[in-house]
């Protein structure tokens, strides 16, 4: 391991959120790295955590998040994840999607049955069990 930390994720937001989730997301983020790792929050040997939007809609935006940051050597997996908890809670807690273009994946699945509506697991259930009734495909990812 070469002792950092590096993460990127993106969301999707309405505008007349966008501020105060943009600043709340990056504030906590920093904040759990300044935790996990003893980084100071800001200054020289702060992380890096920066936004760029990727996609623009008359309703809001797609900020996309990199973290870069120094890791405590020898259990920087361990950090990547209190860190990646820390910013997928942020996102959720300001209104945000878990994820807007990369898909949920394993890494987001305990942020996506938060706001997945318990109908739409039930639709995808039955469609998966009509298509792949061993369950073969990606078990766990989306639905259990």
């Amino acid at each position: 391991a070469c002792g950092i930390i590096a993460e990127t994720f993106e969301t999707a937001i309405t505008w007349d959120r966008f501020e105060d989730f943009h600043r709340n997301v990056i504030e906590a983020t920093r904040r759990a790295v300044a935790e996990v790792t003893g980084a100071p929050p800001e200054g020289e040997g702060a992380p890096r955590v920066s936004c760029r939007l990727t996609h623009v809609y008359p309703d809001g935006a797609a900020p996309y998040f990199t973290i870069l940051a120094p890791a405590k050597r020898g259990s920087e997996v361990t950090q990547w994840d209190e860190v990646k908890q820390a910013a997928s809670q942020a996102i959720i807690a300001g209104g945000g999607t878990i994820t807007h273009h990369h898909a949920v994946g394993r890494d987001h699945r305990p942020w996506y049955d938060q706001q997945r509506p318990d109908q739409f697991a039930a639709a995808l259930t039955a469609a998966k069990s009509a298509v792949d009734p061993d369950h073969m495909l990606n078990p766990g990812v989306l639905i259990d």
